[in-house]
């Protein structure tokens, strides 16, 4: 299946480049649509030597939207808010495609001098649950994952398909979900950070009280934190600072 992809949108590091957080949008969005929440983090000067790339998804054929064509990581069958819609015949081979892509982008910022412990990857609903299942499954170590409002795909085969050995087993991931949710259910979150949990993964999950299918303000700024300390600023000599 031939997939036209735009290229993603770059907010280079205002100083020096050091590191990247590749942020990922959720369906019928684009990179556009998450710019204003990155430039609000780079406003408070916090994250000068971090670059964001935020990338567009490809316009596909949404079997739960009556096979509208919009932007899309994989085709959603149905979604009720319930696990069972969600995981009921996945899009596996659309996952796999994005999962390619996205370990591109990765290695990309490798191959310009980044190394992984100085990358990110996030995102939101599908564009987090994405980036849950491909960082887990990269081959290099990150530096951190993030998934907001998101779930763990093809979860009944997971354990099959991250690379023995895992790089990312005690990579830090941000989970947070709104406990209102009623696209992608707070159940559904939970129940795929537990699953994380009794695998071994370094996860942690917030939820906020009567939050939907949305971020607020005070999420934003957990994730900015976690961007700031996962991704601290180098010295001259480019080491990390002394904690």
């Amino acid at each position: 299946m031939s997939i036209r992809r735009a290229q993603p949108l770059l907010l280079p590091a205002p100083a020096r480049h050091t590191a990247t957080v590749i942020w990922v949008h959720g369906l019928g969005d684009t990179g556009h649509g998450w710019a204003p929440v990155v430039e609000n983090w780079r406003r408070r000067q916090r994250l000068d030597e971090v670059k964001f790339v935020l990338p567009h998804a490809p316009s596909i054929p949404i079997t739960c939207n009556m096979g509208s064509v919009m932007p899309g990581w994989y085709d959603i069958a149905a979604i009720d808010g319930t696990a069972e819609s969600l995981s009921r015949s996945e899009d596996e081979a659309g996952i796999l495609r994005s999962q390619e892509y996205f370990h591109g982008l990765i290695q990309n910022e490798v191959d310009a001098g980044i190394p992984g412990d100085r990358i990110v990857l996030g995102g939101f609903s599908q564009g987090g649950a994405i980036s849950i299942f491909s960082g887990l499954t990269a081959k290099v170590k990150l530096a951190g994952i993030v998934g907001l409002s998101s779930y763990l795909l093809l979860s009944t085969k997971f354990d099959k398909l991250v690379p023995k050995p895992e790089f990312n087993k005690e990579t830090p991931i941000l989970m947070a979900h709104g406990d209102c949710d009623v696209v992608v259910k707070w159940e559904l979150g939970d129940k795929s950070y537990r699953q994380l949990k009794d695998m071994g993964y370094n996860v942690k999950m917030t939820t906020y009280k009567g939050m939907g299918h949305n971020a607020c303000l005070e999420e934003l700024d957990e994730v900015e934190a976690f961007l700031r300390e996962r991704l601290p600023a180098l010295d001259k000599d480019g080491e990390k600072p002394e904690s």
